[in-house]
């Protein structure tokens, strides 16, 4: 498949996101079509600001006129306190401007909090959905940590692009127009020209070290990202760490990965330090031009001491925008870098699709059919080679073979993680390619062999089966699945806490549970992938009778280890290499003695050694698991 073979190569090297199309792709979250409301709460923000603005730049004046008003040689004659009213007056109205300021601001942000929170709830949930689209393929060849802090500075980027580039960059270019424009009004052309030189020096000093910064951001987030996947991958294998005696091992390898983050980290700090003094070395030149100019102009008798005072109070007032399209155009920058590898993640096509117009796959009698099927993960390792074969409504077909002849591959054929390069799979004469995705696992229950469990109660991963079952169904799968007898035995019985991955349970206690929830699924079609390979023989003569019963009327596939469990198979297929090499029941198949009568001789042989062990040590007093963790 074509979609297939694009994913399966090496990914195409990643296109370096913009300022505008990242917000050209995050504006359909900020100005939402079916939400009004957030409508309307931009543009009340958008006007909010404007007038924080205006208000901004008009409080130096307040300054001018209360220094003109103290410093003027008519006040000399004027009783002391008419002399004072004026300019208390004045500076009463200034702090009246600056809380109207803090107001119109503060709501402002009060206003935007709810578009911005939206924008990134919506993407990160559409990013968790594509993430669950995309082919097992993709998930295999990530690491979860580093995906995982990919999505974490992602989600903080979104935040960041959306407040400053609505909030920020727009009012900001505002509030330069307004600034120049009381320059050109109260002042000359000489005042405008020095500001707009600072500007444009200070904007591209800004974006040429920014841009020097951006490639130890880049070092410092990969850096991060690999001690993140680091340590996340020893705690996952704490187990494994333990038996190794590995703990200093792994904690060298931790410290090799920080140093590394340490090393970029500083790198990232010194370079803030050198933009920020060039950027407060340009504007202080520009701040003292201009005020060696109003201080000449002041012995000329053109400008008054409150000109001074304003000059100073406006140049004051737009170091603040300045400094802010700095930090914007640093955050923005930075804020892309982390974004870009979120839109990578977005960007990548699932490998499996619906085709246009697939309809629910309709389940009658759920009758398998494999035709000459080829597969490879790889094109250079074929894995299935032709492969064919029948599973009739309601009976049970077994797959045995040794390690890698691909058996749990047709398990994943089954549910579509992948499209075979040739041939066919139907159930009940529909091409599960033509199907739903949706429709085609709801018709498939797995139990399959290794068992990962949700972080949450026994009754909650056993409840996955089917969301919407009740406490007893729960409860009457537990009992099918020879488990409820344990459940209720635990500390806080069905909401007992299974631990990350299920690592509180044993093998076979989680086998257990996840046969329970496959019960409570109840589906026309059972996918079982050495379903009883981590059981005891004990307790595996007990769940496969249960198998047993739930299986009946229904079409199963068996993926087996245990060749026992598979003996009233109604057609047991060998598989070698990828090829069928035998078929048959299985007395048919001793008969033959060929590979499988091979692999039973084995397996018998090696059954009845674990039994002369286990009568052995019975004899001795001691009790004897058959398996870890049992």
């Amino acid at each position: 498949m074509a979609s297939q073979k694009n994913e399966a190569a090496a990914p195409p090297p990643r296109k370096e996101a913009t300022l505008v199309g990242t917000v050209w792709n995050l504006w359909p979250y900020v100005w939402p079509d079916q939400r009004t409301d957030l409508k309307i709460r931009v543009m009340a923000a958008l006007a909010l600001l404007l007038i924080a603005k205006i208000i901004t730049v008009l409080i130096p004046y307040s300054f001018k006129w209360a220094t003109d008003a103290i410093t003027d040689p008519q006040n000399a004659q004027i009783p002391l306190p008419a002399l004072l009213a004026t300019p208390v007056i004045i500076i009463v109205m200034y702090g009246v401007l600056r809380s109207f300021m803090q107001f119109f601001t503060q709501a402002r942000d009060a206003l935007f909090a709810s578009v911005a929170m939206y924008a990134v709830r919506r993407i990160a949930n559409e990013v968790f959905v594509h993430l669950h689209q995309l082919s097992l393929r993709f998930h295999l060849e990530r690491k979860t940590g580093g995906l995982t802090r990919v999505l974490e500075r992602g989600r903080e980027a979104i935040q960041q692009i959306v407040r400053m580039s609505i909030l920020t960059g727009i009012p900001t270019v505002v509030e330069f127009a307004l600034i120049l424009g009381i320059f050109l009004w109260a002042f000359d052309w000489r005042y405008a020209l020095t500001v707009v030189v600072m500007i444009w020096l200070y904007l591209w000093f800004t974006r040429v070290a920014t841009d020097w910064r951006i490639s130890i951001r880049r070092n410092m987030n990969e850096s991060d990202t690999d001690a993140n996947v680091k340590a996340i991958d020893s705690l996952l294998n704490y187990e494994t760490v333990k038996y190794f005696g590995a703990e200093k091992r792994e904690a060298e390898r931790y410290d090799r990965s920080m140093e590394r983050y340490e090393r970029n980290s500083v790198s990232s700090y010194v370079s803030l330090a050198i933009l920020n003094s060039g950027q407060g070395f340009i504007f202080s030149m520009a701040l003292m031009v201009v005020m060696i100019l109003c201080a000449l102009d002041i012995r000329d008798g053109k400008n008054t001491i409150g000109d001074l005072v304003l000059l100073n109070g406006l140049m004051i007032q737009l170091y603040q925008p300045l400094n802010f399209m700095g930090m914007v155009y640093r955050e923005i920058k930075q804020a892309i870098v982390d974004i870009e590898a979120m839109f990578d993640v977005m960007g990548r096509d699932p490998e499996i699709k619906d085709k246009p117009g697939a309809e629910p796959l309709r389940v009658e009698n759920a009758a398998i059919r494999f035709e000459n099927v080829h597969f490879a993960y790889d094109p250079a390792r074929p894995i299935l080679k032709g492969v064919s074969f029948e599973v009739p409504a309601g009976h049970t077909v077994a797959i045995v073979g040794p390690s890698g002849a691909g058996k749990s591959t047709i398990s994943r054929l089954m549910f579509r993680f992948y499209e075979p390069q040739s041939g066919s799979i139907t159930i009940d004469g529909q091409k599960i390619s033509d199907v739903t995705q949706e429709s085609l696992r709801d018709a498939i229950g797995m139990v399959p062999q290794d068992t990962v469990l949700f972080n949450d109660t026994i009754a909650y991963n056993i409840r996955y089966g089917r969301w919407n079952a009740t406490e007893e169904e729960i409860v009457e799968a537990a009992k099918l699945a020879q488990i409820d007898d344990f459940i209720r035995s635990a500390p806080n019985g069905y909401q007992a806490q299974v631990g990350e991955r299920g690592l509180k349970l044993s093998g076979g206690e989680k086998q257990r549970v996840a046969i329970a929830r496959t019960i409570l699924k109840g589906p026309p079609i059972l996918l079982l992938d050495e379903a009883t390979s981590a059981l005891d023989s004990f307790t595996e003569r007990e769940i496969q009778s249960a198998l047993d019963r739930i299986a009946k009327d229904r079409t199963t596939l068996v993926i087996a280890h245990r060749l026992s469990t598979i003996v009233n198979a109604n057609e047991i297929l060998v598989l070698d290499q990828g090829e069928i090499v035998e078929r048959g029941r299985h007395d048919d198949l001793l008969a033959r003695d060929g590979v499988y009568a091979a692999m039973w001789n084995r397996q018998r042989e090696v059954d009845a050694a674990e039994e002369t062990l286990r009568r052995a040590e019975a004899a001795e007093g001691r009790t004897v698991r058959t398996h870890v963790g049992e």
